[in-house]
């Protein structure tokens, strides 16, 4: 019989190559998608519409997906949700019209509602401590975009694109069959059978919720909106061809998802907060580059007029890029150990939100990164576009967990330092509560106005650490943690 250490490690490598081939071919218009625009004419905002569609169906469906996942467990759910593509991939190598592909590319989408699937599935097989390595292991399923590009333009070269979604289409049946007898069920992974749907969504009314959200929107929906698009913005900026162009993509889209496991072992070893902070910097200050457009000036001088030309080459870029696609597999896992840490009992209805917003993030990103070059005919606008957003983001994080924490850091080391040296009427000093207050998960998100309280709670758990008879009752009346 098998350990449960065992199934634990067949569910994650199981469900990692599972979600390697979702995103595989959830990710296959980035390639198919150039021929396709040739063969029907269309403009960078149509093109972007094109391998956008599939985004949106996997955005939308996460939701329901981890509602689903809580109730009847990830397995079932990840079994049902593959087969239910493979015949929308296949009948993609049919289409001739532009709306067909985006019929069958809504249907396709579902493939990318996986990883809000995986994620809790995984999550739960393991403790806390170690929830981020296991959630940033099944992340690494975003290497998918990288094995896309890897693979499918030599299908396009040697047999044309029409043969990619039938390829895929036997690699999905496959990899659901494979799936079912490789993972294992626990019933006690699933929610209760009294918690109602509405009891589920009462995460929404959590205002961290939308904050993770805004987060991934960044880490996740930009991975996914420049996976989508760097190949053809290869391919228009530097006249590379189609393989070398998905090739030299491929350095943002591996790291992207191979260091999410790393992400997710710093995650569980410096904080969310810590990680989720310093990717956002990092982010910024590639952006920063990246959006620079290339520029040709004159310049009068005693010689005559002098031309320089300013931009990225193809190496430095793509190094740049590379630099990003680790900052962003780094804050991926980072986010998701936001909601490990915080929502134990509810992580699939909350990484579901936070997922939908993540991959709506990736569907109107493309979209925009079209309509500004239709617009500006600046190809470089798209990262101008991801500089003003992790901007924000950085904005809203500082007022909202960057300065909350520092007042809260203060108020701490003030109670630690004015009784350190005292004992109280439990003949403990401030330093002993602190250590218990520091045993709290999600110690450094503890807000102002809740410390006080907690310093209470804590005081009387110090004691039981410390095996003192406690006399002190906090004022609620209770001496209980």
């Amino acid at each position: 019989m098998a350990t449960l250490r065992y199934k634990a490690w067949s569910v994650v490598i199981m469900s990692t190559f599972a979600f390697t081939v979702c995103f595989m071919i959830w990710m296959m218009f980035a390639v198919i998608g150039i021929p396709i625009k040739q063969t029907l004419g269309l403009n960078e905002t149509q093109f972007g519409i094109l391998i956008a569609m599939p985004v949106l169906t996997g955005s939308l469906i996460r939701l329901p997906l981890g509602m689903w996942t809580d109730k009847f467990g990830g397995r079932m759910v990840f079994f049902v949700l593959m087969l239910s593509t493979v015949i929308p991939i296949w009948i993609i190598s049919l289409a001739t019209e532009f709306w067909q592909f985006l019929v069958t590319g809504l249907f396709v989408g579902v493939a990318g509602g996986s990883f809000t699937v995986g994620i809790s599935y995984c999550a739960r097989w393991f403790p806390r401590e170690r929830q981020g390595l296991a959630m940033g292991i099944f992340g690494a399923g975003n290497t998918g975009a990288a094995l896309t590009k890897l693979i499918a333009p030599s299908i396009v070269v040697a047999f044309g694109w029409m043969m990619v979604p039938k390829i895929y289409a036997v690699l999905m049946l496959v990899t659901a069959i494979l799936f079912w007898f490789f993972t294992y069920t626990d019933p006690s992974h699933r929610v209760g059978e009294s918690v109602t749907v509405r009891e589920q969504l009462e995460a929404l009314k959590d205002p961290r919720v939308w904050r993770y959200s805004q987060y991934y929107s960044i880490v996740f929906g930009g991975y996914v909106a420049l996976a989508l698009w760097m190949t053809k913005y290869y391919i228009s900026e530097y006249g590379f061809d189609l393989k070398s162009a998905a090739f030299l993509a491929a350095a943002f889209s591996i790291p992207g998802g191979l260091l999410r496991a790393v992400g997710g072992y710093f995650a569980d070893k410096f904080g969310a907060h810590t990680m989720t902070w310093w990717v956002l910097w990092v982010s910024l200050v590639c952006l920063f580059f990246l959006s620079y457009p290339q520029t040709e000036f004159t310049i009068h001088t005693l010689n005559g007029p002098q031309t320089f030309h300013v931009g990225l080459g193809p190496t430095l870029f793509t190094l740049i890029l590379f630099s990003m696609g680790v900052a962003f597999a780094l804050g991926k896992a980072s986010v998701f150990k936001y909601i490990s840490d915080n929502y134990p009992k509810n992580i699939g209805v909350v990484s579901g939100v936070v997922g939908l917003a993540g991959g709506m993030g990736g569907f109107l990103m493309p979209i925009l990164f079209g309509a500004l070059v239709d617009l500006t005919g600046v190809r470089s606008s798209a990262f101008m576009l991801m500089f003003g957003m992790v901007w924000v983001s950085l904005m809203w994080m500082y007022w909202t967990e960057v300065r909350p924490i520092a007042i809260a850091r203060d108020t701490k080391q003030d109670i630690a330092t004015d009784s350190t040296a005292d004992l109280d009427e439990d003949g403990l000093t401030g330093a002993d509560v602190m250590e218990a207050i520091r045993h709290i998960p999600g110690y450094l998100d503890i807000t102002t106005d809740d410390f006080l309280t907690i310093h209470h709670v804590a005081h009387h758990y110090a004691a039981e650490r410390l095996n003192v008879n406690t006399t002190h009752q906090f004022k609620n009346g209770t001496a209980g943690p």
